[in-house]
């Protein structure tokens, strides 16, 4: 199945089954001599029978087709394993792309938890459910990278790589300029929030994040193309949306804060989240992971401007009020 946006431009919409996010787009534009790909949906049978199905439709062939990732997430990334041939080129961004280096360490991030609260056994579980680690790429394909102001060329859609830091380090979001087109992958969707986390004392991702919002507002666009949920336009107005529901969250953590030290998993505990349970210990591990992230976030976002401050300690790291 797949729906048609414009001439050469399509949506298939691919399932993921037990995510809040329900489903991701993949965009596909037809052209003479080379198709291309932006996005693909988790490394699951579900997710690439979805896709086998639209890609058959759109009498798509995989030996003529090139794919864009944009961003390192395995609801985008997950499938291309099985969809790249040897004549494939694999867009991506080159700062995102150390996600797959077998080099990278896994192990600083997981000490970073257990320091912001995590307890060791529920930090296993954790990772041990994370769709990251379950249904990522098996196969890494050999990456064409890409930067900031990089171009791709498929019949006459000119896309712009913008590098927009916040939901990851790397992601690119692409504009077609003539057409007033905006795939913005997980940097602006309509209908959710994106989830912006911080795994790292050394990556302020929610004022990158604000920073990236403010780097786009202004572009001339017709339609907005996210990563997940519905097309929509008036990007401007979302943008603005997506701000100020920002700053709101940040001051749900002062509230939650209060004239109390606390750590960044306590805090977690008490904001406000769309998720049915009755209290924070009913939270599914998964879930606590992603509260956690997006509450260090907005705490070193609050740390930055100089609101609250964060006090280093044996085991646990704690915050205060300055």
């Amino acid at each position: 199945m797949y729906e048609q946006i414009l001439p050469d431009l399509y949506r298939i919409i691919i399932p993921l089954p037990n995510s809040p996010l329900k489903d991701l787009n993949s965009y596909v534009i037809k052209a003479a001599d080379r198709n291309l790909i932006i996005d693909t949906g988790f490394n699951r049978d579900v997710c690439f029978r979805a896709m086998e199905e639209g890609l058959r439709d759109l009498d798509i062939d995989l030996n003529k087709t090139d794919f864009m990732l944009t961003h390192m997430h395995s609801d985008h990334t997950g499938l291309v394993s099985r969809l790249f041939t040897d004549s494939s080129k694999v867009y991506f961004s080159r700062i995102d792309s150390s996600v797959f280096n077998e080099n990278i360490d896994w192990q600083a991030m997981l000490d970073y938890a257990l320091q912001n609260g995590f307890q060791l056994e529920e930090l296993v579980k954790a990772v041990e459910s994370h769709p990251g680690f379950k249904y990522s790429p098996k196969k890494i394909p050999e990456f064409t990278f890409l930067d900031d102001g990089s171009i791709i060329e498929i019949g006459d859609f000119q896309l712009k790589c913008i590098l927009t830091p916040g939901h990851t380090e790397g992601h690119i979001c692409l504009y077609e300029e003539e057409k007033q087109l905006f795939f913005s992958g997980d940097h602006v969707l309509y209908d959710i929030t994106p989830h912006i986390e911080s795994w790292s004392y050394e990556t302020n991702s929610l004022k990158n994040y604000m920073e990236s919002l403010d780097k786009v507002r202004n572009l001339p666009v017709k339609l907005v193309l996210p990563g997940h949920r519905n097309l929509f336009t008036g990007l401007a107005g979302r943008i603005d949306e997506l701000k100020k529901h920002h700053e709101n969250r940040a001051k749900e953590v002062l509230e939650v804060l209060g004239v109390n030290t606390m750590g960044a998993y306590d805090i977690a505990g008490g904001m406000t989240w769309d998720i049915e349970c009755e209290n924070w210990e009913q939270f599914p591990t998964t879930q606590k992971w992603f509260a956690v992230g997006e509450a260090l976030a907005h705490l070193l976002y609050l740390e930055d401007q100089g609101r609250i401050k964060r006090h280093k300690g044996e085991k646990t790291d704690t915050f205060s009020a300055p």
